[in-house]
Order: C-alpha cells, then structure tokens, then sequence
C-alpha cells in the first residue's frame, strides 16, 4: 500500500466515484476495471498498448482509455478520486503514479482493490500453484446458477459468464493468487482476499523469483492457512503431496477431496486422510468429462463440456466446496453440466464435425506434450500442431526439453516467432531460439516438423492439410496474428 492510500476500513467498502486503472489493458485488471463500471463507477484507463479482445470489451463498455502514460490526461474526465495501478503501470517511477503522488490521489495495488471492493463476508478464495482459476471461474459460475448471485473475480475469461462481478451479496468467490501484490509490495495477493472458505488445489514450488526456496513458497501457504478463521473451512485436494504437507496446523474444518480409492494408501510415510469427495469412473470423448462423484454414502453422475482428465479433480473440488456451503448437489450437477470451461484451455472454435479447431496457452514443450496426449485420447483423426513457445521456451538450455514431446502430433509447424521485449545487449548475450531453429530442435525427435515465416503460407498449409475428423491445435501464450481466425473462416 501506497503512503498515501487511506488506510480506512470503513472507508475501504465505499466504491470510489471515479477511478483511473494505470495498466488497463490487462485480462484480470480489464475485468476488475468493467466490474467497476457496471457498478456505476466512472472508470478511465491507461497502458502501453492496447490489443483485442481486451480493448473491443473495453470499447464496448464505453470505458474511455489511451495508450502511454499522461498524467495530463488523467483528469480529461474528472479527477479521479481512487488509482489502481496493474500489470504493466505498477512501476513507482510511472509518470502518473507519480503525480498521483503529488496531488495526493489515493493509490492502490489491483490486489487491495479487489480485497476491499470485491471481497465479502463469506470469502471463498480458490487457491493453488495449478487449478486456482479454473476452479474460481467454475464456481463463481456453480454459485450464480443457484442463485447466490456472488461478488467474484477469475484471472481467466470464462467462456460462460463474465470474468468479474460486484454485488450486494454477502458471498464472493475470488482467485488467489501467491505473487506479489505490486512491485512495492511483495505480500502474495491472496492475503488480501480474507479468505473464511479456502479450496486449496495444489502447491508446488514455483516463482522462484519471488520465492527462492521451496521452503519460502511453502511458508507462505502456511501463513494463508493460519489466517483463515477456526470458524471457517478449507477443501483440500487429498491427492497432492505439497497441499498434505502444510494442512495439519490448521484446526477449523478440513474436506478433502480426491480420487477414489480402496483403503488407505501412504505418501511420505503419512497415511491419507479419509477422502469426503472422492471421483472415479472417468471417461472423455470430444464431447467432454463424465465422472462418478461420491459422497456420503450417494453417488453423482456429472457431465461436462470441458476436455482434459485433470478436470475431474477440479470438478470435485468446486463440487466439494459448492456442497459444502449449501448448494444441492443436483444444481452444482446441473450447473458443471453448463459451464464450458476457459477461454485458451482447450477452447474448441471449430467443432461441426469436420476438422476441429483447438486453442490452447500450452506455451512450454511439458504443456504441449500434456495437450497433444489429451487429443490423442479423444480423436482418431491426424494432429497438426502449431507451436510458440513463451520466452522460456527459447532459452538454448531448453533443447532438451523436446524430446519427443511433440509425439502425439503427426505434424508439427513452427511459425514467424513474436519479437521478444529485450534489450540488445540480452540478445547479444542470451540469443534467443528463432522458428526456423526450433523447428529444426523438434524435428530431431519428430519425423515432421517445419517452419513456416509467412502467416497467410502457414494458413494455406493447414487449410491443403487438413482433412475431415484432424484436428489442428493451435499451441501458445501469444495470440497467433489472426491466423486461428483466418483458418476457422476457410475451414468454415
């Protein structure tokens, strides 16, 4: 928190009458910011750029924004009389943190916005090194078709609802997420969140910028679950050695949820606790989940649209979680059965029987692999992958790392790679992988794989490739210049 943020609590609940976002254009800090303004709140924004989808919402709200930052132009529609400051504008040396600064206009990180004007009294914070934003956007989604009507915010843009919501209930349902708050605040965001309710999903050490050892990832779950009220609850995932780990120390309620199994069963010499929510009999086709939940003594049939088995863990935890706080299990059945999943997670945009069309941020040789084996276990037809790894992905260090990842595909194209944002001494000292050598990485373990420069070449080639029942999986955290949507018109 900045000096200069008022440090009231009841002041804190109050919406503020105009707020300006510096880094706008953001998915989880556009989201808060249209929350906002549904809300009646009179939002303005700034960033570095802006880029669709993300400015066509932003347009479509009528949310006024400009590209740089000026402070001049802050005030065009009104002081502001609150700053949030996201992504890319948290830097303290921002020329319109800066002069917020100077004229005293309070500032907050995009975590302290959410804790005070999202957050409620009954706080269901979805936390975990993976699953934390399926499982926030799955259940925001279970609790508003049962009518709750939560407050929410999900880092992910849900393909069903709105990806933020503030509301007069007295539920929220939020990410948690355990990177720092801002740049001069290193608190994990999640401790912002006030969590009474906690679906913890799985930890296992990551960020290592911000947590250098695994025993400071650890602590840091450890302090969130000694802050949850002995009045409250935590949902644990019974299947994860690092959420087995820190659970102990906490004397509130504890469910847990998992696969089914017989008897009890020992990791690091601990046996298991008893599994109140337990899934079996999963199967998946390119229609989706079916899983088998069981509790207390009954069992559930459940269905849902989304593809990959890793699903059914997450399923049953916000179904563990959705019960628990008193929805029926027939309308959290009914609810998974509509809920489609995240935009970028196996996103089908094409599926009518043809070639089928997948979109996924699978950016790194483990997450492609990870994806491809799902499609191999769904579809009979040929898998053509094309593949952009993040920056990561292009370290020379990485080589390795392809091996034989890329098997479950029968083609793999390597395209025009996005220019990465770093300085010419990096490039000198660090030099990237290029496409043409990536394909050529790949190749030494897969019997076709290639480059292809030229976007609207690399279209033509899936579109003189693909056949009827293939499917072309488009895999990478960058948006591929139009090209899945150039291919979808064709196909279509």
């Amino acid at each position: 928190m900045l000096k200069n943020q008022s440090e009231s609590k009841d002041l804190a609940k109050i919406l503020p009458k105009r707020l300006h976002v510096i880094g706008i254009c953001g998915v989880a800090t556009s989201a808060l910011a249209i929350a906002f303004h549904k809300r009646g709140v009179k939002v303005t924004g700034s960033d570095k750029g802006f880029f669709p989808p993300v400015s066509t919402e932003l347009e479509k709200q009528g949310i006024p924004f400009y590209a740089g930052w000026h402070p001049e132009k802050m005030a065009e529609n009104g002081r502001p009389d609150l700053i949030m400051a996201g992504g890319s504008g948290t830097s303290l040396s921002n020329p319109e943190i800066v002069f917020a600064k100077e004229q005293n206009i309070p500032i907050c990180s995009f975590a302290e916005a959410l804790g005070n004007h999202v957050v409620k009294e009954r706080s269901i914070v979805a936390a975990g090194t993976w699953g934390k934003t399926s499982n926030s956007a799955m259940l925001s989604f279970i609790f508003i078709q049962a009518g709750i009507n939560p407050s929410y915010f999900t880092g992910g843009v849900s393909l069903s609802h709105a990806s933020a919501e503030i509301t007069d209930s007295d539920w929220s349902i939020v990410e948690g997420d355990e990177y720092q708050a801002a740049i001069w605040d290193r608190k994990a965001k999640f401790f912002y969140y006030k969590p009474t309710h906690l679906l913890l999903s799985a930890v296992s050490w990551d960020h290592a910028d911000l947590y250098p050892t695994e025993a400071d990832y650890f602590a840091t779950f450890k302090k969130l679950l000694g802050e949850i009220p002995t009045s409250g609850l935590v949902v644990a995932c019974a299947d994860d050695e690092g959420v087995m780990k820190i659970i102990d120390p906490y004397k509130g309620r504890k469910i847990f949820y998992g696969r089914a199994r017989i008897g009890s069963s020992k990791t690091s010499g601990e046996v298991r606790p008893r599994i109140e929510y337990a899934y079996k009999n999963v199967s998946q086709s390119s229609q989706g989940l079916r899983l088998t939940i069981t509790h207390d003594g009954q069992e559930f049939e459940v269905h849902s649209p989304m593809l990959g088995l890793f699903q059914s863990e997450n399923i049953t935890g916000c179904f563990a979680m959705a019960c628990e706080s008193g929805i029926e299990p027939e309308k959290i059945v009914e609810a998974i059965s509509r809920f489609k999943g995240l935009k970028r997670r196996m996103e089908k945009r094409l599926d009518g029987g043809g070639v089928t069309v997948i979109d996924d941020i699978a950016h790194s040789p483990e997450k492609a692999e990870s994806v491809l084996n799902t499609l191999r276990s769904i579809y009979n037809g040929r898998i053509i992958a094309i593949f952009e790894p993040n920056s990561g992905g292009r370290e020379r260090g990485a080589s390795a790392k392809y091996d034989d990842a890329f098997r479950d595909a029968d083609m793999v194209v390597v395209p025009r790679l996005t220019k990465l944002k770093v300085s010419e001494d990096q490039l000198k000292s660090n030099r990237p992988i290029e496409g043409d050598e990536l394909a050529a990485i790949i190749g030494k373990t897969h019997p076709d794989a290639r480059y292809i420069e030229d976007d609207a070449a690399l279209v033509d080639f899936l579109i003189s490739k693909a056949k009827k029942g293939d499917v072309i999986a488009f895999l990478g955290s960058h948006g591929f210049r139009g090209m899945i949507e150039e291919a979808i018109r064709k196909l279509s």
